[in-house]
């Protein structure tokens, strides 16, 4: 009875692997949603969280069509006050995330089209230094309008 557990245990582990997430093998965008200006011809913030694949990556670029221009920025406090400055693109490491979140990290986006309206969405292409592209679609939000569920506290 006892050898025929023992032959049974490989097979567990490899039951109890397959049970954890995959790691996939290049970055994944999730949650991504576009907070809209109040004012026309002001810039809009895209936030997002970046999924690591099997190697570490680097963020360079976000694109879209229906946007002039997108720069990624890194945000935070400073003496009390809250600071924003451009940044040439954001290290995604093996496995881990990477959040652009409300308060912190986001995509600038400047000269979105006039058609672009709340509850629709906007296609945006992550471009990593691996070459590696995501295309996603982002729902689209009024500038008053809650974040996700997903970006609840940030």
């Amino acid at each position: 009875m006892g050898r025929g557990l023992l032959r049974l245990a490989p097979l567990a582990l490899m039951a109890l692997a397959a049970c954890q997430p995959a790691r996939p093998d290049a970055p994944a965008v999730k949650d991504a949603w576009v907070r809209l200006s109040p004012v026309a011809g002001r810039p809009a913030a895209a936030y997002f969280t970046v999924e690591g694949g099997v190697q570490a990556d680097r963020l360079v670029a976000v694109e879209s069509p229906r946007v002039g221009r997108i720069e990624l920025h890194e945000g935070g406090m400073a003496d009390g006050m809250m600071t924003m400055r451009p940044i040439d693109g954001a290290d995604v490491p093996a496995g881990g995330t990477v959040a652009f979140a409300p308060g912190g990290n986001h995509a600038m986006l400047f000269d979105v089209a006039a058609d672009v309206k709340p509850g629709g969405t906007l296609p945006l292409t992550f471009r990593f230094r691996s070459g590696k592209a995501v295309n996603i679609d982002a729902a689209t939000r009024a500038a008053g309008d809650a974040a996700p569920d997903g970006h609840a506290g940030h």
